[in-house]
């Protein structure tokens, strides 16, 4: 207790610090491909979840909403991620073993022993050069499990975009954390 009185304010300061927290709820804006997407509640129409114009579109009751939204972008992160991984393991002559999407809080992908990748669903609310860096990155460690000369010599073998794609996750990944 001691501890915490004596930090309070950077304690406060570092709370006052975070992202706002974004609910997938009606009116809600959201990223998709690093472009803001409104929420849009359509109990009328039928389809569950799909993007038009701009806006995600979400049918149904709506306390499904939000359960609604989270399924259409983990399914889309399994889509999009699941062809970038195919086009990268090919050019380097490499196979995943399997592909998950799941709902991460430390990283943004991983690749185990196994040749199995797991991508954060997030991904698929960075812009279209992060998710190409972070399938990248994962698809070289099906080569190298390590961070060393050579895993990043692949790196850049398979992507241009690893210059502005860390960057880019340092500074905007915890806004990504705080929607949801």
């Amino acid at each position: 207790m001691a501890l915490l009185t004596t930090h309070a304010d950077w304690i406060a300061d570092r709370i006052a610090a975070l992202p706002n927290l974004v609910r997938f709820e009606d009116g809600a804006l959201v990223p998709l491909d690093g472009v803001e997407h409104r929420i849009r509640h359509v109990p009328e129409r039928r389809g569950a979840a799909w993007v038009e114009n701009g806006t995600i579109c979400v049918t149904g009751s709506a306390e499904f909403l939000p359960r609604r939204v989270s399924d259409f972008l983990r399914a889309e992160a399994r889509r999009r991620l699941g062809a970038l991984v195919a086009k990268k393991a090919g050019a380097a002559g490499l196979k995943p073993r399997r592909i998950t999407v799941k709902d991460t809080l430390t990283r943004w992908g991983s690749c185990a022993p196994d040749g199995s990748l797991a991508f954060s669903w997030r991904l698929v609310m960075t812009p279209s050069f992060v998710q190409d860096y972070v399938a990248a990155h994962e698809v070289a460690h099906l080569r190298h499990m390590n961070h060393g000369k050579r895993f990043w010599g692949l790196v850049d073998t398979l992507t241009p975009h690893t210059e502005a794609a860390i960057p880019w996750l340092r500074r905007e990944g915890a806004r990504l954390l705080r929607i949801g």
